[in-house]
Order: structure tokens, then C-alpha cells, then sequence
């Protein structure tokens, strides 16, 4: 599996399929390539597919210390890798957190997008962690102290589910995602580095509008990180979409959209 490397940073990425089209795929917070691969599995006759570790993911290597991931330099990284692999047009799939990807790809390379599909993204609506990582550097600390003492964290969980500010499924999520050093050193980093991969979704609207790129969007319907009431405002803007609630919480997700195409495929062969 090759390796882009790129201005001290190395992308790790897999490719395979042998369909016309070119597909990138971006996996989810605590992930890596590999769990995309039931969904490329059913994809690869379609397209050529791109599967992507993510920074502090995987085998990718993200060579700049806490210094943030602008989205100018996630523009000039994506158009080398482009002219690398001598790519012009291109579909991108994210699934959580690698929603902000797929955004930051299509925001930046409106014109070469084909067809976008998010799978419960992240970076459609504001989340609350990324919002504090923005706050002055007193706040930054704080944070840092949180993600970092796991002591610190377990009683910030224990209070919120208390007092009922967030569902206790989205709490045993991110305990899951804290439980060991690495773990909460990749929560840190990710929340910090990524943190500028924010996108203005009435303007994401008009690009997807004005270039005529498809969207497809699959929810859980027993997802508590993200739901359908938060997706709803954006698909809105977007007369042309398909949407799809499927029987599956969020960590499932993929299996289940796995599950859509093969059946989708299927019937397509049949006729």
C-alpha cells in the first residue's frame, strides 16, 4: 500500500476497483482504511476507489506538529495528489468525521466533483468539541487538560449524563474513544489540528448547486452522534438528493450502507 508524501506529511491511501469513475473514500474518527473496506468491497465495480488513513489515523503522518490543518494546505496536498495520479474528475464518501474531508475536497475542487456521498458526516453542522477547540489559549489548556487526565474527562462525562445535556449513548461513544493514552492523544490532536475544517453550508449548497454534483446522504435511525433534525436544513437547500435512513446506529453505519449498494447492484443486474 503506497504512501503520498507531501510537504513533511504522508498520506496513506489504498487502490483498488476497476470502474471508470474515481471515488475517494475517508473513514471515521478512531478508524482507519480498512474499516471502509466492506463499503469498497461493494463499490469497486463502479468506480476506481481511493481509500484514505487520515491523519493521526492509520498509517497516515501528519508532519507539523499541533500547527492546524488549513484548508489551503488540504487544497495544494489534494491537487499534487491529484497531478500524481493524473485524476480529473473525482466522487468523494465520508463517513463521520472523514465528512469534513469530502467537504474540504468538493469545497475546494467544486468544478472536478462528480458525485458527493456522506455517510452521518461531521462538519455539517457546528459541533460543540470543535467550537471549543477555537477558544483563547486559556480555554485551549482546559481543554487539553480534559482530553489528556482521563480523570478530568470521566467526571465531565459522568456530569453531563447526570444532568441529561447530552444522550447517554453519545457519552459511551466518546468514552469508547478515550479509554486508552493513544486514544485520547488522537482526540486531541484530531479536534485541534482539524479544527479550521469548517465549512459555510449555504455556500456548500450553492457550489453543489451551481456544478450540478450529485448528493447522497445515509443517517442511522438510532444514531445519537449524528441525526437526521441536524441534517435536515442542509439537505433542504439541495433540491436534487437522496436520503436514506437506514436500520443501524452509528458505529454500524457502514456495514449497513454496504448492505444498500449490494442489495441496489443487485437489482440493477437483474435487469
Amino acid at each position: 500500500m503506497p504512501d503520498f508524501t507531501f510537504d513533511g506529511s504522508s498520506l496513506h491511501y489504498t487502490c483498488t476497483g476497476s470502474g471508470k469513475r474515481v471515488l475517494w473514500v475517508f473513514h471515521g474518527f478512531g478508524q482507519t482504511l480498512r474499516n471502509m473496506d466492506v463499503l469498497v468491497q461493494q463499490l469497486r465495480e463502479q468506480f476506481t476507489v481511493y481509500s484514505f488513513d487520515l491523519f493521526f489515523h492509520g498509517q497516515s503522518v501528519w508532519g507539523h506538529k499541533e500547527n492546524t490543518l488549513s484548508k489551503l494546505h488540504w487544497k495544494v496536498l489534494v491537487e499534487a495528489f491529484l497531478i500524481h495520479e493524473k485524476i480529473d474528475k473525482f466522487s468523494v464518501l465520508g463517513f463521520s468525521m472523514g465528512g469534513k474531508f469530502a467537504l474540504a475536497t468538493l469545497e475546494s475542487f467544486p468544478e472536478r466533483i462528480q458525485e458527493l456521498i456522506l455517510i452521518a458526516p461531521d462538519g455539517v453542522k457546528t459541533n460543540f468539541w470543535y467550537s471549543l477547540a477555537t477558544y483563547p489559549s486559556w480555554a485551549k489548556k482546559a481543554f487539553r487538560g480534559v482530553v489528556i487526565r482521563p480523570r478530568r474527562f470521566q467526571q465531565l462525562a459522568l456530569w453531563m449524563r447526570r444532568l441529561r445535556v447530552v444522550d447517554k449513548g453519545v457519552v459511551r461513544f466518546a468514552q469508547s474513544q478515550m479509554n486508552t493514552r493513544e486514544k485520547r492523544h488522537r482526540v486531541y490532536f484530531s479536534w485541534m489540528v482539524f479544527k479550521e475544517l469548517a465549512f459555510d453550508m449555504n455556500h456548500m449548497a450553492r457550489l453543489i448547486k451551481h456544478y450540478q454534483i450529485g448528493v447522497s446522504m445515509f443517517i442511522g435511525k438510532y444514531d445519537k452522534i449524528i441525526t437526521e433534525a441536524n441534517m435536515r436544513p442542509f439537505l433542504e437547500k439541495i433540491p436534487n438528493h437522496t436520503f436514506f435512513v437506514l436500520e443501524s446506529g452509528h458505529n454500524r453505519l457502514v456495514e449497513a450502507v454496504a448492505e444498500h449498494y449490494a442489495k441496489e447492484f443487485s437489482i440493477h443486474k437483474s435487469h
